[in-house]
This record gives structure tokens, sequence and C-alpha cells, in this order.
């Protein structure tokens, strides 16, 4: 009954965020200074992949090496609006698509990060197929700190489902093993409660994560979009809700009852180590790149997901923003629970310097159902409980499926 109760909530909450506003004032959007001290970070989306994976929501296109480098000078042309207005990054996340596709691009982005930045930690994404001893050597160079490999699943049959190239599975640990201890943190990805994936297979990519003895992995629940639902129903099986809190299962009793530590309600850590989840890590974000979405003084920011128009904004010296919306207190104070919630903590002297009272008093409902049902526990400080891991994990799922649906809207429509 809990994680339907919230995840009704969530959802209810999610389709307040998809109400943009396409008048974008740009004079709103000015960093006065923001940067470490404020804890805002930097989010770049590379939208290229070399295949589409048919789960996947975010904005990509397969890769094209002209687009690629067009892209890149259009990215040092946003980040500049935004240097412009005052911001200054300190954590930098590369999310896609796939940011190793070019890498001479992404090795000279980075360095340009550099030059203007104080930058002190770099998270960045990639795949199997990219993670050569070549590409580790290269990354490690540049200063890359968590390096996260999309394996999704071992199973080659999972993979064939899913529609992933990941090349042979024996292959891929090898490759794993040869990154492991090169970066601060080695984190892998992976996908349940997949149409047609078993408790056994997932089980099974679990024990085999945990032999390979790798810092990090970080398990996603599918969370589609409607569209996206419907064409995996169509192509697999019925994408079936009732069973993911069997697969979470296994994650608590392997990982977490196993001497991981959990970072967030998907990420389990040997000691201490960083996350790719700046919307926890960081109040406030910034994300450049087309289809990228920033937070950030109460604003919600949608870039343009289409790479024409992307061009055209940079190209005329305008922030890319395609729609906006202003959070109303209520929303952000929401929105900043369950963001802290998923990273299993609410330090609550936090949320009183942030909103000027405290959590008690601001969201009275929401702190009695989390203590009251044993979700959370603590005074100072909220932790999440162990009964309360998968009603968290839900609502990140259900938020980012809303989050989904405006993302396939913009694509669709190329906004």
């Amino acid at each position: 009954m809990i994680p339907e109760i919230v995840s009704y909530i969530t959802r209810r909450e999610g389709r307040k965020f998809r109400r943009l506003n396409p008048n974008v004032n740009e004079a709103l959007i000015q960093g006065e200074g923001r940067g470490q001290e404020s804890g805002i970070a930097l989010y770049v989306h590379i939208p290229f992949c070399r295949s589409l994976c048919p789960f996947c929501c975010f904005n990509r296109y397969l890769f094209d090496e002209g687009l690629a480098r067009q892209y890149y000078i259009d990215l040092k042309k946003e980040i500049e609006l935004y240097r412009q207005r005052g911001f200054s990054f300190n954590n930098v996340y590369f999310g896609g698509g796939t940011p190793t596709v070019l890498m001479d691009e992404l090795l000279a982005f980075i360095e340009h990060l550099r030059r203007q930045f104080n930058v002190n930690e770099i998270s960045l994404e990639t795949t199997p197929r990219e993670l050569t001893e070549t590409n580790i050597q290269l990354l490690k160079k540049v200063g890359i700190n968590r390096l996260s490999i999309g394996v999704q699943s071992f199973d080659e049959k999972v993979l064939k489902t899913m529609g992933r190239v990941n090349g042979p599975a024996e292959q891929v640990k090898e490759q794993l093993t040869m990154a492991e201890g090169q970066f601060a943190t080695l984190n892998v990805d992976f996908v349940f409660n997949f149409p047609g994936q078993t408790i056994e297979q997932f089980a099974a990519d679990v024990a085999a994560f945990k032999e390979l003895g790798i810092d990090q992995a970080t398990f996603y629940p599918l969370m589609p979009s409607p569209h996206k639902k419907d064409a995996l129903e169509r192509r697999f099986n019925r994408v079936d809700n009732s069973r993911e809190k069997r697969f979470y299962d296994v994650i608590l009793r392997e990982l977490y009852h196993g001497n991981y530590k959990a970072s967030t309600a998907w990420c389990f850590s040997r000691g201490e180590r960083m996350i790719d989840e700046y919307i926890i890590e960081s109040d406030d974000y910034i994300g450049i790149g087309a289809g990228s979405v920033s937070i950030v003084g109460g604003k919600f920011l949608v870039n343009s997901f289409s790479l024409e128009r992307y061009h055209d904004l940079t190209e005329d010296t305008h922030l890319p923003i395609a729609g906006w919306r202003r959070l109303s207190e209520k929303e952000d104070q929401r929105y900043y629970l369950l963001t802290k919630l998923f990273g299993m903590s609410l330090d609550k002297h936090a949320f009183l310097k942030r909103f000027g009272a405290s959590l008690e008093s601001k969201l009275p409902v929401e702190t009695a159902f989390f203590k009251t049902l044993g979700l959370v526990s603590g005074n100072g400080t909220l932790q999440v409980t162990e009964k309360g891991m998968y009603p968290v994990s839900v609502m990140m799922r259900d938020f980012f499926a809303a989050l989904n649906t405006l993302r396939e809207y913009h694509i669709e429509q190329q906004i």
C-alpha cells in the first residue's frame, strides 16, 4: 500500500513539471557568482550514440561526426553564456547519449572547462564498446574522477532483448577489470524489471558484479514514458511494476546486507565514493546541451531538444531554453524532500537554511507520513530506513517517468 500511495502522489507532482512557459526571459537567469559555495553543479549532455536503445528516453541521435563536431562548438557557446551571467562550476557530470563517441572533442571540451572554471570533480558515462585501454588512459589523464559504464546486464539474452550491443559477457568483465582502480570511482549501471527479465537473471548479474569486486553499482528500474512503454510491450512483454519489489529485494539482500553502502536508493558503494546524482549533492544545477534540464533559483529550465534549434539559439548568443517554469514554494520544497530522501538522508538544518523555516512547519503532512510509517528515522537528520528504501525508489522512478514523458513530447515535436 505504501508504494502505491507515494507513487500516486509523485506522479501527480511530477506532471506539474511538464507545464512549461515557452516565453523565456533570459534576464531572470543570473548566477551572481554562484559556484561551489552555493552547491551548483554542471551537467553536460552529449546526445550521440553508435546505436539507439529502445528503452532509453533521453535525447539522443545516431552518431554523425560532422553534427557532433558542430555540437561541441555550440556547447562552448552555451557555457560561455552562463559564465557571462556569473555562474561558476566546480563539479561536472557528463551524460548522454554516449559522451565518449568522439574522444578528441570530449577531451578538448574538458580542458576548455578547466580553463574557464575551478573544476575539481568530473563524472562521465560510457559503454563497454568504448571501454578500451587507450580511452581509459586518456580519460584518466584528463582527470576523470568517476567513470560509469552502462552494462545493463551480463546476460546476453537479456541484452539482445534490450537491443544492447556490449560484446561477449566475459569480454565485458575483462574490460571492467582493466578499468578498476584507474579512477577514484568505477561504477557499473544495471537495469532491472525489464520485460522478460527474470529474477534469476538479475540475481546472477548482481552476483557477477560482486565477484568482480568493483567499487560501485547503480540499479535503474525501468521507467519508460507512455509511448516507450507501449512500444516495449508491443515488442516484448508487459511492463509489470508488480514484480519490481522482488528485484529490489535482491539488491537489498546481496548489497545492502552485503557490506555495500547505500549511496542512494539505487546506488551501492564500497566505502565513500562519488555518485552521479548531481540532483542530490547539488541543490541547484545547470544542464547544458540539447535536451538538458536545469533547476536554479526555484526555476525549472528545459533546453531545446532539436539540434538545429539548439545550434541556431547558441549561434545568436541566446540561451537555448525551450521552456521554463517557476516552481511554487511547495513544489520546490517537495522536490528538495524527494531528492534528499533519494540520497538516503535529509539534514533539517540545511532545509531550514534554504527555505527559512523548519521542515515540520513547511511540510508537516509529508514529514508525519514518513516518520509515522517508519520510512525515516532520526531527529536533526532524517535517515531513510530499510523499510523506506523501496518506497523512495518508487518515488524517484515515477518522478523520472514524468520527466521522460516531457522528454518524449519534446523529442517528437523537435521543440
